[in-house]
């Protein structure tokens, strides 16, 4: 077996196309909603594709809605792999990697946020009118 059979799909092998996404926010018990469909309440941890960008919509009644964008980025272990891939002539496997997102990473992870209460608008006192003095004649 030669050296580049053997090291082919190496991010793929060691790391998966999978990475758990965890998201957390203060106070806890927000909805969570990402941009795949898949749903829950913080703390609140998601299997997704580390080749996929995310957007995701943290809501809870009385405080501000947050949206926070999630990036699948080149990662540390994952380019080193996929660079081995390539040195040692294995560009099935660097293929593989790079199709399947391995040699990715999803950042930020965690999400964490901290939700803003809603702001309640000052009451306007109602405009005042003068008092309408009648004249009753005598």
């Amino acid at each position: 077996m030669t050296l580049p059979v053997i090291f082919s799909g190496c991010a793929t092998i060691t790391r998966g196309s999978n990475e758990t996404l965890v998201i957390e926010s203060d106070p806890p018990g927000a909805d969570v909603e990402l941009s795949n469909g898949l749903r829950g309440k913080t703390p609140a941890s998601f299997k997704v594709k580390r080749s996929d960008d995310l957007v995701i919509k943290i809501r809870k009644d009385g405080y501000e809605p947050v949206e926070a964008n999630v990036t699948s980025q080149m990662a540390g272990g994952g380019g080193l792999a996929l660079a081995g891939n390539i040195l040692l002539g294995g560009l099935i496997g660097a293929a593989v990697d790079g199709g399947t997102g391995a040699s990715k990473e999803l950042k930020p992870n965690p999400v964490t946020v901290k939700l803003a209460p809603l702001t309640v608008p000052a009451m306007v006192p109602a405009a005042t009118t003068p008092a309408i003095q009648s004249t009753v004649k005598k």
